[in-house]
């Protein structure tokens, strides 16, 4: 018995071992780790792909990580991850207005939530049920990850203003279609990105930049532009963590999975992070200006100052949808279906853009 025991245990250990195989895969954006929802695709997107992979061992993936425009700048992050010069990138659909019609949505109805992580809930529904807003994406050869979305909106200048009517005349910074919140205003508008800001202020090609909290602190946006002018106008749904078509389908499903969950696990983190650290931002700015020629000040505008701002816009909502829907693309029931999973969860758009 012994001996039979002793065949059975040499043949069991002379079994082949499963080896890990190793997947070597590019992950790049043009924005730098510094810009938070940047630096969670490390710390979330790609660490928790990694801890689910190492559950069961089979699978390792060695990233190559090319982050803060290494291979791709802000212009042209949807056809670097279409075209596989990365497998998997942080696609900016602020600058795909053409392309990515629908995902312009919530920025086409701004103010309509100061509650991001619930912004970015809504979103996350619509891509898994409305099929014309995901076609929109993977026409693209690429397959959705995960979500991204903004914090709160406030107006960084070099004068301190009174309300949304001192921004008259004024040259403001704003990225592709956030232009548009500044019709009616008699502003004018300059094209621009994070990473554009800091020396469009400082040289004067405008005099201030509509922006975020978590965008402006680590592109020092305060140095230049040390009035934080805060209207908490809302948020919008910013892009997507993406990956190549041809390169998922080449994975093991267990990794598809993976990436699925760990995707959804970086949307739902970066949601939080965004409620939790506008005001850590915020004051952080107050903080590292207090020792400038001209100290960082947060100037709460008036109540009111936001509807006031909204009712000076026009539609821009229908304008923005109507032509879409005469094209075929169903813009109003896709605008309508976003209010409605805004209003479904308690929140009172500060203007009925769908009405």
């Amino acid at each position: 018995m012994k001996i039979l025991h002793g065949a059975i245990l040499a043949s069991l250990l002379a079994l082949p071992v499963q080896a890990q195989e190793t997947i070597n895969l590019t992950i790049a954006s043009s924005h730098p780790t510094v810009v938070p929802w940047v630096g969670m695709i490390q710390t979330h997107f790609m660490a928790r792909t990694d801890e689910i992979l190492a559950s069961t061992g089979k699978y390792k993936i060695e990233w190559n990580e090319a982050f803060g425009g290494q291979l791709y700048k802000a212009n042209a992050t949807l056809t670097s991850v279409e075209e596989g010069v990365t497998d998997i990138g942080w696609v900016f659909s602020f600058l795909e207005q053409a392309k990515l019609p629908l995902s312009q949505a919530s920025s086409n109805a701004p103010f309509s939530t100061d509650n991001p992580a619930l912004q970015l809930e809504v979103h996350m529904e619509l891509m898994e049920t409305n099929e014309a807003f995901r076609n929109e994406w993977e026409q693209y050869n690429l397959k959705v990850l995960g979500l991204t979305g903004t914090d709160l909106y406030d107006i960084y200048t070099k004068e301190p203003l009174t309300g949304i009517d001192d921004i008259a005349g004024m040259k403001i910074s704003a990225p592709g279609v956030l232009g548009n919140w500044l019709r009616g205003t008699d502003a004018n508008a300059v094209d621009g990105a994070l990473t554009t800001y800091y020396t469009d202020v400082q040289t004067g090609v405008s005099d201030g930049a509509l922006t975020l909290a978590l965008g402006a602190l680590p592109i020092k946006l305060y140095e230049v532009a040390p009035y934080i002018n805060r209207f908490d106008a809302g948020g919008s749904f910013s892009g997507a963590i993406a990956i190549n078509r041809d390169s998922w389908d080449a994975l093991p499903e267990e990794v598809q999975n993976a990436m699925i969950e760990a995707g959804k696990y970086y949307t739902v983190s970066h949601g939080q992070d965004l409620v939790t650290r506008h005001e850590f931002a915020l004051n952080k700015m107050v903080e590292l200006g207090a020792g400038q020629s001209v100290p960082v000040q947060i100037v709460q505008m008036p109540e009111g100052e936001l509807a006031k701002w909204a009712g000076k816009l026009p539609n821009i909502a229908k304008e923005w949808a109507e032509p879409l829907d005469a094209r075929g693309i169903p813009a109003s029931e896709f605008l309508a279906q976003y209010l409605a999973g805004l209003r479904a969860r308690g929140e009172q758009p500060v203007r009925a853009w769908d009405e």
